[in-house]
């Protein structure tokens, strides 16, 4: 028995290396010309379950907490174990203290210790939450360190294909995300947008959230006066170019963090379409040929990890009393 793996995202390749791991064939087929070209070419790459709660189940915490030593073992050497950073303007510390309720993992921290963390902000923030277990990582490189650790094991990819009907004996893990959206009954797509922003004059080594109360704000550091801001999520699968609106409320928004970002040079943007369930809560999903990972919606990076070991679980089990019936 193969297992045909339908998509070459960061759900795909964590999928196609968990089989490759327990000793299952796998082949993986994108319908891309290369890995990782969907929403998760434009992820924030936080693994940051904490801060996540705020806003999602519970399941999500406790799915999420093992996906920094995942990825450290997965992709050695490209984690950031540095926490999060989360910060409110004076008029907005009532979103603080609400952030802090319905989050754990924290300290609060105030104006010398949030200097002692990120220098660059000494003086415009008196008071903050610190996640000191949270992680980050470069997407685009870890996608393509994924890629070559499930290589090695002896996956195979065919790029710019469609997958079209399994065999017989082939069972079809999908994990095409938004393509997937009409097929599976109840995914719908949620727009993510996002710049990346390059500057000399600022510097940060983790990742910031700025509350505010209509345009919270995330920056991602990505080295080399590089930062990945983000994102919006806006109820559509329309995936054209970022629209003014949300660039203009994302820049003015890293303007308050920091003053530097007004002559940042804008160097990319982009969008992505992230599939979600009612509840943005991930699941595997039965379907005819086998099973599906679907509605990743902004946990691709923190919940991949956790559904790609229960769906290689459930596929060993099948595959060993597949082996049975033929021995």
């Amino acid at each position: 028995m193969t297992v045909l793996v339908k998509g070459a995202g960061v759900a795909g390749l964590a999928t196609a290396l968990e089989l490759a791991r327990r000793g299952i064939p796998v082949e993986v087929v994108e319908r891309r010309a290369d890995i990782g070209l969907g929403a998760s070419h434009w992820a924030g790459g936080m693994l940051a379950p904490y801060c996540e709660r705020e806003a999602a189940e519970e399941i999500v915490l406790t799915l999420g907490l093992p996906a920094a030593d995942w990825w450290d073992e997965a992709v050695p050497g490209l984690v950031q174990r540095r926490g999060t950073l989360v910060l409110a303007n004076p008029r907005d510390m009532a979103d603080l203290k609400r952030f802090s309720s319905r989050t754990s993992g924290h300290r609060w921290v105030g104006e010398e210790e949030i200097a002692e963390l990120e220098p660059d902000l000494r003086g415009r923030f008196g008071t903050g939450l610190f996640f000191p277990e949270e992680a980050h990582l470069d997407p685009r490189k870890a996608l393509r360190d994924l890629y070559e650790a499930a290589r090695q094991l002896g996956v195979s990819f065919r790029f710019g294909e469609e997958a079209g009907d399994a065999g017989d004996n082939v069972q079809v893990v999908d994990c095409r995300g938004p393509q997937a959206i009409g097929e599976i009954e109840g995914l719908r797509g949620v727009r993510g947008e996002m710049l990346y922003l390059q500057t000399a004059d600022l510097c940060l080594s983790r990742p910031v959230r700025l509350l505010h109360p209509r345009h919270p704000l995330y920056i991602v550091p990505r080295g080399n006066g590089l930062f990945m801001l983000g994102a919006t999520m806006i109820e559509t699968d329309d995936n054209g170019p970022i629209t003014a609106r949300s660039m203009m409320e994302l820049l003015n928004t890293a303007y308050a963090l920091h003053p530097a970002f007004a002559e940042a040079r804008i160097v990319d943007t982009g969008t992505g379409i992230r599939p979600a369930f009612a509840d943005n809560v991930p699941s595997i999903v039965e379907t005819a040929e086998g099973f599906a990972l679907a509605g990743m919606h902004r946990h691709g990076f923190l919940l991949a990890p956790a559904l790609a070991r229960e769906a290689a679980e459930r596929l060993k089990c099948i595959y060993a009393s597949e082996k049975r019936r033929t021995a």
